[in-house]
């Protein structure tokens, strides 16, 4: 009996998922943007999810580096191809593929690649009956399936209440003012998306809608601008969403000194235990401006993790100059935990929760 009770702690004192590589359970977080229409088994980004166990990548149409060329997205076929080479490339054929597919300016699958692409923005949406709703995000992610998106980062739950602001308001993004609404709006969506098998993303924690500023674009101070119920709508469907993305705001009430998104106090702190979300957190695009202006890679990868995020997106779209290798992130976050500013148990932690967000698809 005594042994039994020698065995049972010495198994506690191993580490979760020890049969697993740091770098493959580093790979899962990882949720990359690449370019090329093909994933064949000579591509980078096919060597690369194989290698390193890439749970992620970002798909878009526009090539920030010659714009007479798709990036990803060039036809229908081409598409349903490419989203099938990269399944195969993966280790366990449940590679999140994503796209924003918001409707209104935000659509990736477009008319001219063969696609739908007329799906009215939030603004519009708002206007139309609920069976209405139902039927075009139903047929929003039925598209999206069909050419092999398991993963949409989308809905918006920005409450649009500034009038000056250029991201939310003045592109339609949000369903309105009332949380409640919102909400309600928000949750059509998941459930038109979840008819087809595809996941989504609340977007963008922990409210965007009341700020000025563009965080494409450089630092955004939404301390005196944003109001408290803009949190409502990720707690009325903190049990329902699959994964909630965290903004590049920064809001002096939350955290005197970090953005949302590197920010302990907003994810771990106000995101989990007040708000109760326990599912995925995936950043905004860690290449933004509000965040590479002012942090280090390294910085930016360490306070991400320090701070409960769960994916890191890096779409290597917004600056052709700062494309950031797979190799590179990964060596960089195995840096980290080697030598004690990221521990391991937050990355098994990650690992844990995308693990159990991929058996859903």
């Amino acid at each position: 009996m005594f042994k039994k009770f020698l065995l049972y702690i010495a198994l506690l004192s191993v580490p979760l998922f020890a049969d697993i590589s740091l770098d493959h359970k580093i790979g899962q977080m990882l949720m990359i943007g690449f370019h090329g229409t093909t994933a064949t088994s000579d591509t980078q980004i096919c060597k690369d999810i194989h290698k390193y166990n890439i749970g992620a990548v970002i798909l878009f149409d526009y090539n920030p580096v010659n714009k007479n060329k798709p990036k990803n997205i060039a036809t229908k076929k081409q598409l349903a191809k490419l989203t099938k080479q990269l399944q195969a490339c993966s280790l366990d054929g449940k590679l999140l593929i994503a796209v924003d597919q918001e409707g209104g300016r935000v659509q990736r699958l477009k008319s001219k690649y063969g696609f739908y692409g007329k799906f009215p923005k939030a603004a519009n949406v708002i206007k139309m009956d609920q069976s209405q709703i139902r039927s075009t995000y139903e047929k929003m992610s039925k598209e999206l399936k069909s050419v092999g998106i398991n993963y949409d980062l989308a809905p918006v739950v920005d409450l649009d209440i500034n009038q000056n602001n250029h991201v939310i308001h003045g592109l339609g993004r949000s369903f309105g003012k009332d949380p409640k609404i919102v909400a309600q709006y928000a949750n059509t969506f998941i459930d038109a998306m979840h008819a087809h098998g595809v996941l989504t993303a609340l977007k963008h924690f922990p409210g965007h809608g009341s700020s000025e500023g563009d965080t494409h674009k450089g630092f955004v101070d939404v301390t005196n601008l944003w109001k408290k119920k803009e949190l409502i709508p990720y707690k009325i469907l903190n049990h329902k969403a699959d994964t909630v993305m965290v903004a590049h705001v920064f809001n002096k009430r939350i955290d005197t000194k970090y953005p949302a998104t590197l920010s302990k106090k907003t994810v771990n702190g106000l995101l989990r235990k007040e708000l109760g979300f326990d599912g995925v957190v995936i950043t905004d695009d860690l290449q933004m401006g509000a965040i590479a202006k002012k942090y280090t890679l390294a910085q930016t990868l360490q306070l991400a993790i320090n701070a409960g995020d769960d994916i890191l997106l890096v779409g290597n779209q917004l600056d052709p100059r700062q494309v950031k290798s797979t190799k590179t992130l990964v060596h960089i976050i195995r840096s980290l935990v080697k030598r004690g500013a990221v521990k391991e148990e937050d990355i098994d932690k990650a690992y844990a929760r995308i693990q159990k967000l991929k058996k859903i698809l």
